[in-house]
């Protein structure tokens, strides 16, 4: 067994390509979005050729949605005005476009529902077993509404979403903050908690809060970046843990 759960006092999961595989549903949704953007928009070298893959691991994986945007419109040379969460989805804002992402994510789950990875499932049944407190932090708006789908929305002792950051005031990945509120929720201090992330930024979050484990899940982002990131481990599948 590559990790001794019992050195450990509670466990912090990622949501969205850890414990389901809706980060193909979100990378879909920021696809359509920011590729009907990018191909409507003209200003003096601004870079608006397509959105690619790349651009979701390099600027938006794992990052509150407001900030993903605003990152890759920064990497794109394009600057828009940030707004307000309430823009409607049509305005051309970093807020307008985050929720115009979010409105296409929710009608890609609504259509289609997602399932939890299997051998995700088969941790979190160990860890359930041994009583070990779980939680997931996740930068998403709509982890509660994916766990209901997934079927894991008894599983932990708490969500630390984007909802709950903002209401907060924590500062998003690649910022420790949530995953510290998360370990105090599960009553425990960071080094004694394991922190698994399948985003670079996630993964450097558990770095720089000195969380006792840092477990990279490779769904993608490449098993040397998420070691350089900080990640003291790196499976392909959570099953491999369990």
């Amino acid at each position: 067994m590559p990790v001794t759960w019992s050195e450990h006092d509670a466990v912090l999961f990622d949501l969205d390509g850890v414990l389901t595989p809706t980060a193909t549903v979100h990378m879909r949704a920021w696809a359509e979005m920011f590729d009907a953007f990018l191909s409507g928009w003209d200003s003096p070298g601004a870079d608006t050729s397509p959105y690619t893959d790349a651009d979701y691991y390099a600027h938006v994986d794992g990052k509150p949605r407001y900030d993903g945007v605003r990152d890759l419109l920064t990497a794109r040379g394009i600057r828009l005005p940030d707004g307000d969460p309430s823009d409607p989805p049509e305005a051309d804002t970093v807020c307008g476009l985050g929720n115009r992402k979010n409105d296409a994510f929710n009608v890609v789950l609504e259509r289609d529902g997602v399932t939890a990875y299997p051998g995700s499932v088969a941790l979190l049944d160990v860890l359930r077993e041994l009583r070990m407190p779980v939680a997931v932090v996740s930068s998403s708006a709509n982890a509660p509404a994916v766990l209901e789908a997934a079927g894991l929305a008894d599983r932990f002792v708490t969500v630390v979403d984007g909802r709950v950051a903002t209401t907060l005031g924590l500062a998003g990945k690649p910022a420790p903050d949530t995953f510290v509120h998360a370990a105090t929720e599960c009553g425990a201090t960071p080094a004694r908690c394991v922190v698994v992330e399948d985003a670079v930024s996630g993964v450097r979050a558990g770095a720089a809060g000195a969380f006792g484990l840092v477990i990279g899940v490779d769904r993608g982002a490449g098993a040397d970046v998420l070691t350089s990131a900080g990640a003291d481990l790196v499976v392909a599948d959570l099953g491999d843990l369990a």
